[in-house]
């Protein structure tokens, strides 16, 4: 059950791990698309929502990213940006493209898959690769350094703080004389549910 609920969201804490969460929005992206159980990515943010402000210094880093690349801000590209900024979800390219067709049906996919590549070229997207192969995508922008933990039965996952790992990276960075920028950090596992559901039958 939710430990308690701020902003229209019901949030989790695991008793085992406290400093990991899980905040799902009640009105859940799956009126717009379908998803299998526990594939729906959750995330967690240290900011309910994206303020007006922070999109525009956003969209900002994404102009100036596109006249260093030679490309021009258009109509689409920003409609993609904000959508993708103002969701919580780990998306696929085509999650996305079904959530920006709301606001324009004339985006096309490709649209959206060279957007996403351009974001990430700017820091404003980062892929996320989860155990069943779909590449997905989470916005980077004004947010803490976080890691996941998969679950390789169902796809389950909840994102984690881990001051130690960061203090990992610098200390190996210092050691071989490199300025570090970012790490990709991720652990996989069998969530809760699916050891239950395995009657005793050994999980590798």
């Amino acid at each position: 059950m939710p430990e308690k609920q701020s902003g229209g969201k019901a949030v989790w804490r695991n008793p085992c791990s406290p400093s990991i969460m899980l905040a799902t929005p009640w009105r859940a992206l799956s009126s717009i698309f379908r998803a299998p159980p526990k594939m729906l990515q959750k995330r967690i943010d240290d900011q309910e929502t994206i303020s007006r402000e922070n999109i525009r210094e956003a969209e900002d880093i994404f102009l100036q990213h596109l006249k260093r690349v030679g490309l021009k801000q258009t109509e689409q590209r920003s409609a993609i940006l904000r959508t993708f900024l103002e969701t919580r979800e780990h998306l696929s390219i085509d999650e996305l493209h079904r959530l920006v067709k709301r606001t324009d049906p004339r985006i096309g996919f490709t649209t959206v898959y060279r957007t996403l590549k351009l974001l990430a070229g700017c820091g404003l997207a980062s892929e996320v690769a989860f155990h069943d192969g779909i590449a997905r995508y989470e916005h980077q922008y004004n947010r803490r350094s976080h890691h996941h933990m998969v679950c390789t039965e169902c796809g389950a996952s909840v994102e984690f703080f881990s001051q130690k790992v960061g203090e990992i990276e610098q200390e190996i960075g210092r050691k071989h004389r490199y300025v570090t920028t970012r790490h990709s950090f991720q652990i996989y596992g069998v969530c809760e549910d699916c050891r239950k559901k395995s009657n005793g039958r050994r999980i590798v």
